[in-house]
């Protein structure tokens, strides 16, 4: 250290390094200059900011945070759904089967409003898709290609759902249990693929949508008009019911094509996401109080007509409002999250070690960012994480409340809120078990930036 030294000042009236007797020296040695003083060790708090900032910074300005809040949203609103509404009871005769709050205590109806997001979900989708295609043209990359692409994402971490709960129906079958029971927990877990298989085929068509993205929305939904008129007038002829099933795939068109109609542009005004809000909440407003569509956005057990198998009028006018409505949130979300115009440079002049602290609305991106690009594995496991819970459970030997009792009460809704943690704890271990999976299928054949542009690859959905 003889190239570090410490001049003290010997001006009247200061004190001097002391040498005699009685004078305080470092335990180093009289006269030994300290040694400088080394960076605190990380706190946990202090890596968490950091991994913060950098997945900040890794985002290109130009990225739309808003589509992946709108995109998280839609995926919490399933997950959170089902958990809320989706009952597993033990019935008398020991044997597990399904039931709904819904169907008990219609005061909960206003939940499903808050959490059927799935019209957002496909008008995002629709936005993604669209501009996926473009810069894979861009990059001349044919439609086969891009295709194989998209549905590997979806296909194999389905797969891979699909091998573990075979294993567990040949596990079930082989122990003895009920065929009630069996059929419970494997359509509870498997029921919410069909979305996976409307989405992909919709996905498949992207070329063709985005082309007249408009008109073919407007189409989409004359049709959806038209299936509930004539299922209206022809009563319960099962000839209605089995041409109204095209709802299955014009219902999720609407927003589909909504979505590649705001990538091209054609939603830029705020007065038209203004006029779908306004006009898709009065027309749900009349369909229900006036033409008997159920106000429940979501299946209910033992009613006499569905919203959402398949989608009727008043459920895609319900996502026309909330396309509508997120579209105007829009500014704020990216307000709430950071979102800047250009790249902000480090300020110079930071204290070597000093540790870096990152916003609250880099932690909400943080949390969107990571949402997404899970949200393939969150979609697969949510139900297999509540049944699991379920059955454990059940070795211990006692009913537990708003886990095996039936729905009948708002204290099961009480008690329901508090196996939400443990759900999501048991989701996490298969988050953390088939993670992988996921990112092995989103990644992509060439080279690409870990967030582009076009809000591809946080998820590709």
């Amino acid at each position: 250290m003889a190239d570090l030294q410490v001049r003290p000042e010997t001006g009247p009236g200061t004190l001097t390094p002391a040498t005699g007797p009685g004078t305080l020296t470092p335990a180093t040695g009289t006269g030994a200059v300290p040694a400088p003083v080394r960076p605190a060790r990380p706190t946990p708090v202090d890596r968490l900011h950091r991994a913060v900032l950098r997945i900040d910074a890794a985002t290109p300005a130009s990225r739309d945070r808003a589509v992946d809040a709108l995109r998280a949203y839609s995926i919490l609103g399933v997950v959170l759904g089902h958990w809320l509404v989706s009952a597993v009871v033990l019935r008398a005769g020991g044997h597990l089967g399904g039931d709904s709050p819904l169907r008990q205590m219609p005061a909960f109806t206003p939940v499903t409003w808050l959490l059927q997001p799935l019209a957002l979900f496909f008008f995002v989708g629709g936005r993604v898709g669209s501009q996926s295609y473009a810069s894979a043209l861009a990059s001349r990359r044919g439609y086969r290609a891009w295709l194989a692409q998209r549905l590997r994402q979806l296909v194999r971490p389905t797969l891979v759902l699909l091998a573990v709960w075979a294993l567990v129906l040949i596990g079930l079958a082989a122990g003895g249990v009920a065929f009630e029971t069996i059929r419970t927990l494997v359509r509870l877990a498997v029921s919410p693929l069909w979305f996976l298989c409307v989405y992909a085929v919709i996905t498949a068509a992207t070329p063709l949508i985005r082309r007249c993205a408009g008109r073919l929305a407007i189409a989409a939904f004359v049709l959806v008009v038209t299936l509930d008129l004539v299922r209206g007038l022809a009563g319960d002829a099962e000839w209605a019911d089995l041409l109204r099933s095209l709802n299955i795939f014009a219902g999720w068109l609407v927003p589909y094509a909504l979505g590649a109609f705001w990538a091209a542009g054609g939603l830029a005004r705020r007065g038209r996401a203004v006029g779908m809000l306004g006009g898709g909440a009065a027309a749900v407003a009349a369909l229900v109080l006036w033409c008997g569509y159920p106000a429940s956005m979501v299946g209910v057990p033992g009613a006499a007509l569905s919203n959402l198998s398949p989608p009727s009028l008043a459920a895609v006018c319900f996502g026309v409002a909330q396309c509508g409505l997120g579209l105007l949130l829009c500014r704020p979300l990216r307000r709430l999250m950071g979102q800047r115009p250009q790249p902000v440079v480090p300020r110079p002049g930071r204290a070597p070690g000093a540790p870096a602290r990152a916003t609250a609305g880099q932690f909400c991106w943080a949390g969107v960012a990571l949402l997404n690009l899970s949200a393939m594995t969150v979609f697969l496991w949510h139900q297999t994480s509540m049944l699991g819970t379920t059955v454990v459970a059940l070795g211990f030997g006692q009913y537990w409340p708003g886990l095996h009792t039936a729905p009948e009460s708002p204290l099961w809704m009480l008690f329901r809120l508090f196996w939400i943690p443990v759900f999501a704890g048991v989701l996490a271990v298969c988050w953390w078990a088939f993670r992988d999976l996921e990112a092995a299928a989103r990644k992509p054949r060439r080279q690409a930036s870990e967030y582009p542009n076009n809000n591809e690859p946080v998820i590709r959905k």
